[in-house]
């Protein structure tokens, strides 16, 4: 059982606390502010201050992204290309019989009579 003595005073507890909450809130309120001129830590992009870019510098930005999109579509249409299964009529017989098949296909769902 602890004796009188060695419990803390209640009012040096008190004393205690009430600096480490000056200490505290002077550390947070240190911080919030950044100095203008002061590079500021990682920040979200939509608080990060907009810096203008030269017309240079934009035509540059859209050629990469122009030319990263045409890129991402030519590897999405080869993907989707290299997954299809190629049609009967193109894996068997040559250009001039599929010719042939289209020129008789035409006159069988045409409306005009032959005979």
């Amino acid at each position: 059982m602890s004796t009188p003595e060695e419990l803390p005073n209640s009012q040096d507890a008190v004393a205690r606390a009430r600096a480490a909450r000056a200490m505290i809130a002077a550390a947070l309120d240190e911080d919030q502010e950044p100095e203008p001129d002061e590079p500021a830590g990682w920040q979200p992009v939509w608080k990060r201050p907009r810096t203008p870019k030269s017309k240079a510098a934009k035509k540059l930005q859209l050629r990469k992204q122009r030319r990263r999109l045409q890129d991402a579509g030519k590897r999405r249409l080869a993907a989707g290309e290299s997954r299809r299964p190629r049609s009967r009529q193109s894996r068997i017989g040559n250009a001039a019989a599929r010719r042939d098949a289209r020129a008789l296909s035409r006159v069988r769902h045409s409306s005009a009579w032959l005979w």
